[in-house]
């Protein structure tokens, strides 16, 4: 019998890193205008970000279905396995809860889902522990419950790259747009208690690097868990954040996550994070 991880698209964990983490991904959907993709199956991020910056309207975002889960779960059931199932944030997609769906439609005792309270990096770093975890010989159980215990504690940062998606949005009107365009500033957000949060803004890249370290600072790591970085198509930009943050933080090693089209959706090109365990 084996322990089968399993989480959602939107934790931005590359092809590469699943792979390596033997960890099961469920694409939620993106839908432009002429077209549905399987977020990271039936589009890539580079075609994603080309296809964003030309809309004229912002895509949608659809949940994994039931069904989906169902057939999924269905698989290992089969094969003897138990599942941890790590999903978004309950309060931002109805994935978390169309897995519960899917567990009462199979009724067995052997799938354990955690509502992971966040998304994308931050939703990745609870991933990573729990692999972590079941290599170590934890059970399902065992898993299911330490991420429970840290879902409270994972802090995330990020720096948005553009205003354009949040003036498309709604969250910006244009004057408020264009005035920050023209003074450079850089929005924070987070996630607390499950849902988007902003959390300040600074004017250019490295003062909002400086207010991410001061946020982390004041609320320091836990230095047995992992840390995780994201970014949306700006490479460069996430390793100069890994540069700034190496040495105040000692920064050994850590998980670097691309983001994909259901939460690039929301951010745009251009957007960096950080995710942490804290004390």
């Amino acid at each position: 019998m084996a322990i089968k991880i399993i989480t959602d698209s939107t934790c931005d964990i590359t092809r590469e890193d699943q792979e390596r983490m033997d960890i099961l991904v469920i694409p939620l959907t993106v839908n432009f205008s002429d077209a549905s993709y399987a977020d990271g199956v039936d589009i890539t991020n580079e075609q994603f970000y080309v296809k964003l910056d030309e809309c004229k309207k912002l895509p949608t975002t659809s949940q994994v279905t039931p069904e989906a889960f169902v057939d999924a779960f269905k698989k290992y059931l089969d094969a003897g396995d138990e599942i941890v199932g790590i999903f978004i944030s309950g309060d931002i997609s109805g994935t978390y809860q169309a897995a519960c769906m899917a567990k009462e439609t199979l009724g067995s005792d052997k799938i354990h889902l955690v509502d992971s309270r966040n998304a994308t990096l931050a939703l990745a770093l609870l991933v990573s522990e729990a692999v972590k975890s079941r290599d170590s010989g934890a059970s399902a159980a065992e898993i299911a419950e330490l991420i429970k215990s840290l879902t409270p504690k994972v802090r995330l940062m990020a720096m948005m790259g553009t205003l354009k998606f949040l003036h498309m949005g709604g969250r910006l009107s244009l004057a408020q747009k264009v005035i920050g365009e023209a003074i450079g500033m850089k929005p924070l957000a987070s996630i607390i208690d499950g849902k988007v949060t902003a959390i300040g803004k600074a004017r250019g890249i490295p003062a909002a690097f400086k207010a991410i370290l001061q946020k982390v600072m004041d609320d320091l790591p836990d230095k047995r868990y992992g840390y995780t970085f994201a970014h949306a198509c700006t490479p460069e930009t996430v390793e100069r954040l890994i540069d700034f943050l190496k040495e105040p933080l000692e920064l050994t090693e850590w998980l670097t996550c691309n983001i994909g089209s259901i939460i690039g959706t929301h951010t745009g090109k251009g957007a960096i994070g950080f995710a942490y365990v804290a004390k």
